[in-house]
């Protein structure tokens, strides 16, 4: 088959087509820059947990040198600490969408000091053109991505068979793929070509932004401080830290559009950093600007064999939501469907339900903060009266940068098309079906002990078995004894190529319980024992096999003249250098 064209070489276009090359799909990516990116500190972004996790498994190295993972968030208001939250790397099977945590509350409720459980998880802090940087020297070393700058794209058209398009550069040029996805940001050509609408609301938020050096009181910790008791101190001003002592300081501006000129930008920085240091240390300013946050969201992503994903498909960023998190999500979520598509030919139902689960998620975290802005930025009423009300506007706030609640946690696909229809043999275990998997420690059959998330981003489902007592036993014995031989052939019988992991524990399993997992991460559905007839209709519904359909996958009868479903050797793969050109 043709490559896949990527349209947009920012880190969306960048990390999908290095998921697509991790899972042996060749890829063309037009980039209409040179290819370098421009260096601005005051333009940052914020990973979670699991996000920095994927690009870093696809080769994106050295992040904790360009970017920084919080020690802490810290809330203030006027002159009060309202909550103090350590950040860690979480604990071994913790899987805490709501963002339980040792929290120190000193809320208006008399100053509790509430302690819970570990430590939340720590989002990583990076500039936007390091992790770009980071992402190109990833593609520059993957043999099947052919990076192609100054193209800019103004033709497209489609067929049964795959995409054409015509780009303008140096050279204009046809290029022909099986599939074609956007990643050209938020003023997308091809939203444009394809004729999609895009909705929504402008000027939700406006920050003023400075990056600058110097020694705050609070290293390493992320301080969000609302009402500021000193002058001109505004409604909100936020501090994010950065490796070399540097931090991004934001600052919430008024709806009325108020002009932020260089003398009014240089009086806030020396006023803020007076208020909390008691006087204006030393500092070095890096870099300035104003962040214009926009919501939209495109009425559809997918159009026949073109998709859109990241700023093309979404524009979000207030209260502390991150449009660049959410992209990569799409990535993630269209990379390992995409690339079973390209492998066995087919799969409308699939592909169909990147748009289903994806588009859902982003909206509802829109719609979270569309319905918390009118409450966080209303200001004044009787809603500054209520008991409490501190305190819930903190962790509305608060949500919405740690990955928690509406406003941040990974988002779960209870009901996607994908999910299989329950079945007797299902149980329950800590993780909703439709979730992502608590990042449990996993060994192989050949016996490599990893972190679950590890063994992500390949292309094929994962089977766990649930056994307590592996990790002391030799593995030659525990291979061959008890249900493992039962659930090896079960593995092997099913319509897709699916690797067989073994845990000593996972949250809320009993032992011999079998978990099902997508390629991204996502639980398909747990069981009580080895269930193969179960296990054979759960993955073919995960797969995208039309309900009640013969045994491959899409509906097809899965031992056609074509011969059973597999992942194609290293012969049948397309190699890097062959051309997407059309003479």
């Amino acid at each position: 088959m043709d490559p896949v064209i990527v349209v947009g070489a920012g880190p969306v276009g960048l990390t999908l087509s290095l998921a697509l090359a991790a899972q042996g799909v060749p890829c063309v990516l037009l980039d209409e820059g040179p290819g370098t990116e421009e260096v601005r500190l005051a333009r940052t972004v914020v990973l979670r947990e699991d996000t920095a996790d994927l690009v870093e498994r696809l080769g994106a190295a050295d992040l904790e040198k360009d970017g920084l993972r919080w020690s802490g968030w810290r809330s203030m208001r006027r002159k009060q600490l309202v909550r103090e939250v350590p950040l860690g790397a979480g604990f071994e099977g913790s899987h805490d969408a709501g963002g339980s945590g040792d929290v120190h509350d000193f809320g208006d409720a008399g100053g509790s000091d509430v302690q819970g459980g570990p430590s939340l998880p720590a989002p990583l802090h990076i500039p936007q053109h390091a992790l770009a940087s980071a992402l190109r020297a990833a593609v520059a070393a993957a043999p099947l991505v052919k990076l192609v700058p100054l193209s800019r794209i103004d033709t497209l058209e489609q067929d049964r068979d795959g995409v054409t398009v015509h780009t303008k550069g140096p050279g204009t040029t046809w290029w022909r793929g099986s599939y074609l996805v956007g990643c050209d940001g938020a003023r997308s050509t091809v939203r444009k070509l394809l004729d999609i609408r895009f909705p929504g609301r402008t000027a939700v938020e406006r920050h003023a932004v400075a990056a600058l050096r110097a020694d705050l009181p609070w290293p390493g910790e992320a301080v969000l401080h609302r009402q500021p008791p000193w002058r001109g101190g505004g409604a909100e001003v936020g501090a994010r830290p950065l490796p070399d002592g540097i931090w991004r300081l934001d600052w919430l501006l008024p709806p009325s559009g108020e002009l932020v000129t260089p003398d009014a930008l240089i009086t806030r920085i020396r006023d803020t950093l007076a208020g909390w240091c008691g006087e204006t240390p030393p500092y070095e300013l890096l870099d300035t600007g104003v962040h214009t946050l926009h919501h939209r969201l495109a009425r559809r992503w997918r159009v026949q064999r073109a998709f859109l994903a990241g700023d093309a498909a979404h524009l979000l960023g207030a209260l502390g939501t991150q449009g660049l998190d959410e992209g990569i999500r799409d990535a993630e979520n269209l990379a390992w469907k995409l690339a079973h598509a390209w492998h066995h030919r087919g799969g409308d139902l699939l592909l169909d339900s990147y748009q289903a689960e994806r588009r859902a998620a982003v909206a509802a975290r829109l719609r979270a903060a569309d319905q918390s802005l009118p409450i966080l930025r209303g200001g004044g009423g009787l809603r500054t009266l209520v008991p409490g009300t501190v305190r819930g506007h903190d962790t509305l706030l608060a949500d919405g940068h740690l990955g928690r609640g509406a406003l941040g946690a990974p988002p779960s696909y209870s009901h996607s098309p994908l999910a299989p229809p329950h079945a007797e043999a299902h149980t329950a275990v800590g993780t909703p079906p439709g979730a992502p998997v608590a990042d449990v420690r996993v060994t192989a059959p050949d016996g490599t002990a990893v972190r679950l998330r590890e063994r992500l981003g390949q292309g094929h489902p994962l089977v766990i078995l649930v056994a307590p007592g592996t990790g002391v036993w030799d593995r030659r014995h525990w291979l061959t004894a008890g249900i493992m031989p039962r659930l090896v052939e079960a593995v092997d019988a099913l319509p897709s190529p699916a690797e067989l992991l073994v845990t000593e524990s996972y949250p809320g399993a009993s032992a011999h319980t079998v978990l099902l997992v997508r390629p991204d991460g996502h639980l398909v559905a747990a069981f009580a024992g080895v269930r193969p007839a179960e296990l054979f209709a759960a993955a073919r519904a995960a797969l995208g096999a039309a309900p009640g359909a013969g045994g491959g996958e899409n509906g097809e009868n899965g031992d056609d003249e074509r011969g059973p479903a597999r992942a194609p050797g290293p012969r049948e793969r397309v190699h890097a250098d062959r051309s997407a050109r059309i003479n």
